[in-house]
């Protein structure tokens, strides 16, 4: 009964599971790895960092280590690596809400984040109209060898300011 209670317990989180973790967008255009985001919870509010980016092949360029390329949408032009582009996430009980941000263009758009078969599906509405992406989870592979992933717990949020 005990390993029954278990498995149910692992399932359903798998399926309801939470949006906290690392997670990989694929470029629709190459089919390759984009940038991996680290969704992170500080005091009760999600955001997403980027921790690291990809080119058009699917090989990592940098990290939050070695940074390289900055976000010319935002002031300051800091590095990608190390942005916050999701933050104010709350809990609505089927989904997330909150704000996500194009570090290119400079553009905040409302986001609306939840779980699906595993993947994380991250919806950027701006009025009625909006566009659904669907992430999945970075595992160990997605990372070089010896990468050190960032703890989430240690995480501080940084809102970007936009031009």
């Amino acid at each position: 009964m005990y390993k029954w209670i278990l498995s149910f317990v692992f399932c359903v989180s798998a399926v309801f599971g939470g949006i906290e973790g690392f997670w990989k967008s694929i470029n629709e255009t190459t089919d390759q790895p984009q940038c991996i985001v680290a969704v992170y919870e500080y005091d009760g509010i999600y955001y997403g960092r980027i921790i690291a980016t990809f080119d058009e092949e699917g090989k990592m360029t940098e990290d939050i280590y070695k940074p390289k390329e900055r976000a010319p949408g935002v002031i300051g032009n800091p590095y990608y690596c190390g942005l916050d582009i999701i933050w104010g996430l709350q809990n609505t009980g089927s989904s997330y809400k909150g704000k996500i941000l194009d570090p290119q263009k400079g553009n905040i758009y409302n986001a609306e984040l939840w779980t699906e078969g595993g993947n994380l599906v991250v919806r950027g509405k701006l009025l009625f109209f909006g566009r659904n992406q669907t992430w999945f989870p970075a595992t160990d592979a997605d990372f070089p060898k010896g990468f050190k992933k960032p703890s989430l717990n240690s995480l501080i949020p940084i809102i970007p300011m936009v031009n």
